[in-house]
Order: structure tokens, then sequence, then C-alpha cells
């Protein structure tokens, strides 16, 4: 079967964009950024003559700081990520409705976070804003991924998102951000799904071709924030605390969304199809031998570190 361009694409998958937009519109919660904020807490500072930031001011240790900078900083990219999604979606019908809903949920949750973390001194508030300065100065591009690419792109990086604030949350050991990034996450779950669906739908309409897709994106997949300042470094940090890490990304976002679409059962596949999913099987199955030795890496370092500290 032929390749759809992206005029029939659109058209196709239509109804589909409209039954889950009405379906997301039914399920998710109104909810008030500014009840998760403990604004009691907040003061002046020093520009107006209160008190200027210091690291023990924070409760946050040193990597629960990270991690959520980076969770801040990757929401807070949206003007580019709004870019993107509209230039593949376009502006009409359920698909222009969507991009607009989408893009007022995911805003909320870069205000809520920040209002958080500046009223309770969470983080330093000038090196937060220096570094969102930079990143949305950098932006992100997509590349030019076809529609069925950034379908399948989104798919993993929503799902991926929404285990990174959910473990931040945990990682954190406060109360009141634990139960916003908790409410962040749920978001980040309904979005998810809906592309989740989308996709679902186009391995229906053209499969080979929507294989392709989702081989290229598992091959090339990177997290949205990757150029925030020192992202490789803050990476690393929240992998060998176990907030995202190669385990997670093989095991709870690639795994679970491709035996959701059925990928390996799937028939019809042309030439190329078959071809992607044989690229497909090799890279999760390297993907999950990465993953098996940096846990093993992580454990040794962990029982070094252990017998250091015992001696």
């Amino acid at each position: 079967m032929a390749a759809l361009a992206t005029e029939q694409l659109l058209t196709e998958l239509e109804p589909v964009v409209e039954e889950n937009l009405n379906r997301h519109l039914g399920l998710a919660d109104e909810w008030m950024p500014h009840e998760y904020v403990p604004w009691s807490l907040g003061r002046d500072f020093k520009d107006l003559g209160g008190e200027p930031w210091s690291v023990e001011q924070s409760q946050l240790s040193p990597i629960a700081r990270t991690a959520l900078e980076v969770n801040l900083l990757t929401e807070d990219n949206l003007p580019s990520y709004h870019r993107e999604i509209d230039r593949a979606f376009g502006r009409d019908s359920a698909w222009g409705t969507w991009v607009n809903r989408w893009t007022a949920e995911e805003g909320r949750h870069a205000f809520c976070i920040r209002d958080y973390l500046l009223v309770t001194r969470g983080v330093d508030p000038d090196e937060l804003e220096r570094a969102r300065m930079e990143t949305m100065e950098i932006g992100y591009e997509s590349l030019d991924k076809s529609l069925l690419n950034v379908c399948a792109y989104v798919s993993f990086q929503e799902l991926a998102t929404r285990i990174s604030h959910r473990n931040t949350g945990r990682y954190t050991n406060e109360p009141i951000a634990e139960k916003l990034l908790t409410r962040v996450a749920k978001d980040e779950n309904l979005h998810m799904i809906f592309y989740r669906n989308l996709v679902a739908a186009a391995l229906e309409l053209t499969p080979s071709q929507t294989m392709r897709a989702i081989t290229e994106e598992v091959i090339g997949f990177q997290m949205p924030g990757n150029v925030i300042p020192g992202f490789s470094r803050k990476a690393v940090t929240m992998a060998k605390a176990g907030i995202y890490d190669l385990r997670i990304h093989h095991d709870d976002i690639v795994t679970p969304l491709l035996r959701q679409w059925g990928v390996w059962e799937l028939e019809g596949l042309d030439e190329d199809g078959e071809k992607a999913r044989d690229e497909l099987a090799a890279a999760v199955s390297a993907l999950d031998t990465e993953a098996a030795r940096f846990v093993e890496r992580r454990a040794e370092a962990e029982a070094k570190k252990a017998a250091r500290s015992a001696g």
C-alpha cells in the first residue's frame, strides 16, 4: 500500500481526533494551579528589600532540585512545542481544537511548578531564570517530523514525562511537591492516551507507514528537554537516583506502548513495514541490554559507596 500524504492522513484521522478530543474533555478534571502553591511561605527577594536566596532555604535535596528544574524547564519550552504540533496538525477542525487545548493544559503545568519553586525557595531563582531564557532561546526543533512521526513521538514523550513527574514528586519527600506533580502527571497521562489512540488508529489505516514512524521514534528518541543547559549531566543525576533511567524507559514507556499497539502481532505489513518491525525489535532488544548494564553499573557504584561509608 502506498504511503498516505499528510492531507489524506489529516482527513482520514479527523474522526478519531474528534472522538478522542471529546473523550479527553469528558475525563479531564478542572483544577486550579493556585490551590497547589503554599502562598503563606512566600516573601520578598532582595530587590524589594527582602532576603536573597540561599541554598539552606530549600527543603529539597540537590537531586530533587535538579529533577524539578529539568521538569519545569521542559514544560517551559511550550511555545516551541506548540509551533511544532501546530505545524503538523494544522488549525482546522478537531485537530486545531486539540492543539489549543493541549497547549493550555501544558502551560498550566509550568506556571504551577514555577510558582511552587519560587514561593518555597526550592531552587535558586536567578539560575532558574537564566536557564529558562537559554532554553527558550534555543527552542525545540522536531526536524520536520511527519504527522505520524509526531504522533508516535509524543505518545512516548507524554508517557515519559508522566513517569518523570510522578517519580520526581515521590523523590522530593515533600508532600506539597508530590501532590502537585501527581496532579500534573494525571494530565500527562490523558495526553498520552490521546496520542496513543491516534497511533492505534493510524496502524489500522496505514500499518506499514505507521510502523516505520514508530520504529524511527524509538530508535531516535530524545526527551524534549535535551536543550536545557547541562541536560546530559542532570539526566545522569536523575538516572542514578532512579527518577528516570534506561530501565524505566524500556520497561515503563517503550514496552507498554508497543504492547498496547500490538506491533508484534500486526498483520498486513508490506516489505518495508516488516523491515521496520525487525529494526524495532533489534532496537528494543539493544535498549534492554543497555538498561541491564546501566542498572548493574549503578548497583556496583552504590555498593562501593556503601563500603566506603562503612569503612
